[in-house]
């Protein structure tokens, strides 16, 4: 299938969902996707990880509890599938449901779509479902910027924003001339050497300047081993917002925004006229 890959947070399983959908938030520990443009259905899964063999032992108990489950194969996947109509606003729904095993993870798959919708597209993402294995070690991978980084990424550019309003009681609109006020917070001394949250925020919000700045540079997640974080990516460069400061005030070097904005415009300019 091609499409775009979603890892989960803590790396326990990926899958493929269509290009045209992205995730969107939902409950705690539930992950939903839908076409935003042209609405056919919620797609939502959860993922729950027990001993071995819980998978499989998962989808025994639902076609031993709900009487309406009949067991069903989704690729290589043997699926507990149940539907339930309901109505919203006048309006007649059917949600989908599969509960799904794969080694020591169940997963609780639904597509609600209007009355009578296809399950086409849900079923082609769940026929991708893979777990990934505890201890083995993957290939980094970028993957679409999750909300996860995103939620990280504002939080990192909002603390900046009321940062400079603190202490230089002046705005910051996002652009760059913005890293000069970053500069002067920077230089004045009071974000202590150990604060490592605050100095990767001030990484987050130099790429949040590049990318509302520079056209084709896009927020990525970055799963490599334990680390899952938000990057820039443009064309084949990777931009780490970890490396712009905290690397450095950790190495004890000096951290100058404004340098280290124009070294990747440079590395950029230079890729385009390769």
């Amino acid at each position: 299938m091609q499409g775009k890959k979603f890892i989960s947070p803590g790396a326990w399983f990926s899958m493929i969902y269509p290009s045209d959908w992205n995730e969107f938030e939902d409950g705690e520990g539930s992950f939903l996707f839908y076409n935003p443009e042209v609405w056919t259905g919620n797609f939502r899964i959860s993922a729950f990880k027990g001993k071995v063999g819980y998978g499989k032992e998962a989808v025994r108990q639902e076609l031993k509890e709900n009487e309406t489950a009949s067991l069903v194969k989704i690729g290589m996947l043997e699926c507990a599938y149940s539907k339930e109509m309901f109505q919203e606003e006048g309006t007649y729904y059917t949600s989908h449901l599969w509960m799904v095993g794969i080694d020591d993870l169940a997963f609780e798959c639904s597509f609600t779509v209007p009355k009578g919708g296809d399950v086409k597209e849900a079923e082609a993402v769940i026929a991708t479902l893979e777990v990934r294995k505890e201890g083995r070690k993957y290939p980094a991978e970028l993957i679409p910027v999750r909300l996860l980084e995103i939620y990280q990424i504002n939080e990192g550019y909002e603390w900046a924003v009321s940062k400079v309003k603190q202490e230089l009681k002046k705005d910051f609109q996002g652009v760059e001339e913005d890293l000069e006020k970053l500069q002067c917070v920077i230089d004045s001394g009071k974000i202590g050497p150990k604060k490592k949250d605050e100095w990767l925020a001030i990484g987050l919000t130099v790429c949040s300047i590049l990318a509302n700045e520079v056209e084709g540079v896009e927020w990525k997640t970055l799963i490599d081993g334990n680390r899952e974080t938000p990057v820039l990516q443009y064309h084949d460069q990777v931009i780490d917002p970890m490396k712009l400061a905290w690397s450095k005030i950790k190495a004890g070097q000096p951290c100058n925004v404004i340098e280290e904005y124009k070294t990747i415009l440079n590395l950029i300019i230079t890729n385009q006229l390769t």
